[in-house]
């Protein structure tokens, strides 16, 4: 006797990988609303000098299920350098649009390691906060054109 299995009745199937593009299909890319109290993620434009070139290395790090920034996804709340004696320490905060996201420690790597990259920057470490929650109103106008190039309608 064999077992059989029944099909997945869950109208948000897995997506067939075999289908072009695909993007995370936990995370909400409908409009939402942002909290009043939510500070809105940063991307830098204000800083200068070493941590400019840590923003500008974030900017190259992709979210690891479809190619936009993080910057311009919204998921870098700050980004900060500090000096003591032991050296110089990038610090980052930033959040993920799921919170079960699968790519979870690949992204937290490359971001720690984009961080740690510019010269002068000795070690870099990356603080995961869930406050405030990421909303689609986050992500960037050049990151609302790269998720349309890849297919995903916001």
């Amino acid at each position: 006797m064999s077992d059989s299995i029944d099909p997945p009745t869950n109208s948000q199937a897995a997506p067939d990988p075999t289908d072009g593009p695909q993007y995370c299909a936990y995370t909400d890319y409908r409009s939402g609303e942002v909290p009043e109290d939510a500070v809105v993620p940063k991307n830098g434009a204000d800083s200068e000098g070493l941590e400019r070139e840590v923003w500008d290395a974030l900017f190259e790090v992709e979210d690891p299920e479809m190619p936009v920034s993080v910057v311009d996804l919204g998921l870098i709340y700050d980004v900060a350098v500090r000096e003591d004696g032991a050296g110089t320490h990038a610090e980052v905060t930033m959040t993920l649009t799921y919170t079960g996201c699968p790519a979870r420690d690949m992204l937290i790597d490359d971001i720690r390691e984009a961080a740690a990259s510019p010269d002068g920057v000795d070690d870099a470490s990356v603080e995961l906060v869930w406050s405030p929650v990421w909303s689609i109103e986050f992500v960037s106008e050049a990151g609302r054109e790269d998720l349309r190039e890849f297919g995903v309608s916001i």
